[in-house]
Order: structure tokens, then C-alpha cells, then sequence
């Protein structure tokens, strides 16, 4: 038996219900679990978060199966399904916590975020 490779992505792009809710569709994606991440408090509350001071994003960190989705396919779906040109805001929700953002793991996550920022632009 040979071990699976997973990947892991972290992304904010406004509510991360809203998120979840889209990438537990996708296919090759097996995890998606809501989260604050971005901020300098550890494990803030929902609470602390909503009073803006924690500098924490909603967001969702995604586990998948990198055989069947790629990390560019995870983006694009992301791209998809959120204006990242709003600042601070998704829809109704407004604040620095529904931000946009790509939590990047790698070097090579990184290199991939900024080209296909690049190629949509």
C-alpha cells in the first residue's frame, strides 16, 4: 500500500460557509473545514473576530487529492466564486474579515497563486 498525497489549501474570500458550501461539490476535494486564519490572536472567538481587532479572515482550509483536482483548479474555482476586487467585502458582509486572501503553504503554491492572479487579470 502507497501512501496518498494530499494537498491542503487555505483560502478567505468572504464567508466561509459560503466557501465550504462550493468546494465540498468539487470533485477531488475530500476535506473543507471552516476557520479564522490571517490574524495574531490565537483561536479567536467569532466574537473577537467580528470586532475587527484580530486582523483574522473567515476562511477554509481544504484537504484534496492533488491526482484528480490541481492547486491552479482549487484558484480557479476560488476565482469563481468570489469578487476578490471588493475590499473588505463579500455581498452583505463587510469587514476586514471577509477579505480575500490566498494562505499559500509552499514556494510552489506561492508561484501558482501569483500567476494565476496574473493570467485573470
Amino acid at each position: 500500500m502507497t501512501d496518498q498525497i494530499t494537498g491542503v489549501a487555505t483560502l478567505a474570500g468572504g464567508c466561509f460557509w459560503c466557501l465550504e458550501a462550493v468546494y465540498e461539490q468539487v470533485h477531488g476535494v475530500e476535506k473543507s473545514v471552516s476557520g479564522y486564519t490571517g490574524g495574531h490572536l490565537v483561536n479567536p472567538t467569532y466574537r473577537q473576530v467580528c470586532s475587527e481587532t484580530t486582523g483574522h479572515a473567515e476562511a477554509v482550509q481544504l484537504t484534496f487529492d492533488p491526482e484528480i483536482i490541481s492547486y491552479k483548479d482549487i484558484l480557479e474555482v476560488f476565482f469563481a466564486i468570489h469578487d476578490p476586487t471588493t475590499l473588505n467585502r463579500q455581498g452583505n458582509d463587510i469587514g476586514e474579515s471577509y477579505r480575500s486572501a490566498i494562505f499559500y503553504h509552499d514556494r510552489e503554491q506561492k508561484d501558482i497563486a501569483e500567476k494565476t492572479i496574473t493570467e485573470l487579470a
